[in-house]
């Protein structure tokens, strides 16, 4: 059973480094072994004492490699939301508390993905491990393995970490252009718009004697039907953005549409809420509001 994520930095420790020969090392030391067969054919001290310092070094290298990672800092940098099918940029800050230049750190997912960097004393960096995903609600990275080979690439010390590291996915937004909802009390949403002609809210159904220049036809074109543009003046308009109202498939083909009427009505800058299935966001405008609709789509 894996242990449970932890939300807080990582110290590296002697107890929790683990460390290996690379095939390098395995090479290394069948050429000490062979050099030490020879000595001992020949009973050559030239060739025991090459053999004798080739050995030391294999062993100290191990001391040199652990210390490379011994004592590093890694935390978990902030995660900002994505939308489905974008790249989660999922960041760690590896730090040195050290006096002591540590090289070669390596950082990723997979053998492929490994990212190399070198870290001053008492500074830090920062480490993307970027990742598409394609579902909404959060996505939990795999735990990533920080490691390093130096200094001769004789043997590799690693430490697979396990940081709560996780990323909101909205829903992708919807590739069809559907029309903001119309400001009406019949879908139970709320106003006092006056229509005009100084600015676009909405779209509301084709009724005789509209004019045609007001005529959505790019909707029309696209066959959703015909619609003619609204307008207001300077009088403050409110929305209601309902799942009811919304078409689809299923149920994720409705929360991209959604998604869609969000972005559309923060550009618009008209004031919108939010209904889902036991949820309501009252009407408000701005980022902070955008970001609470899309957050409560990615976890709808």
């Amino acid at each position: 059973m894996n242990p449970i994520p932890s939300s807080k930095p990582i110290r590296l420790s002697y107890r929790s480094i683990y460390i290996l020969p690379t095939k390098r090392g395995l090479g290394f030391v069948l050429l000490i072994t062979i050099l030490l067969l020879i000595a001992f054919i020949y009973n050559n001290n030239l060739v025991y004492l090459l053999c004798f310092l080739l050995a030391s070094l294999f062993f100290i290298t191990i001391l040199h490699t652990v210390n490379s990672l011994q004592g590093l800092l890694i935390r978990k940098a902030q995660c900002p939301d994505v939308f489905a099918g974008e790249l989660a940029e999922n960041g760690l800050i590896i730090d040195n508390p050290s006096n002591t230049e540590r090289y070669s750190i390596q950082l990723g997912i997979t053998k492929e993905s490994m990212q190399s960097c070198d870290i001053s004393p008492q500074q830090n960096t920062h480490i993307s491990l970027a990742q598409r995903v394609n579902k909404r609600g959060w996505f939990v990275l795999s735990r990533p393995v920080i490691s390093s080979c130096y200094p001769f690439g004789l043997f590799r010390a690693w430490h697979r970490l396990n940081l709560d590291i996780k990323t909101l996915v909205y829903p992708r937004p919807s590739t069809q252009d559907y029309p903001l909802p119309e400001n009406n009390s019949s879908q139970g949403m709320q106003g006092n718009a006056q229509k005009g002609q100084d600015d676009f809210y909405g779209l509301q159904n084709y009724q005789a004697g509209d004019g045609i220049r007001h005529i959505h036809w790019r909707a029309y074109a696209k066959g959703q039907g015909l619609f003619t543009r609204q307008y207001t003046g300077t009088q403050s308009t409110e929305i209601w953005l309902d799942y009811e109202y919304t078409l689809g498939a299923d149920r994720e083909e409705r929360l991209s549409q959604m998604c869609r009427w969000v972005l559309d009505a923060d550009n618009a800058g008209v004031e919108y809420g939010l209904r889902l299935t036991g949820l309501t966001i009252e009407p408000n405008r701005g980022s902070e509001h955008s970001t609470q609709c899309l957050r409560s789509l990615a976890l709808a």
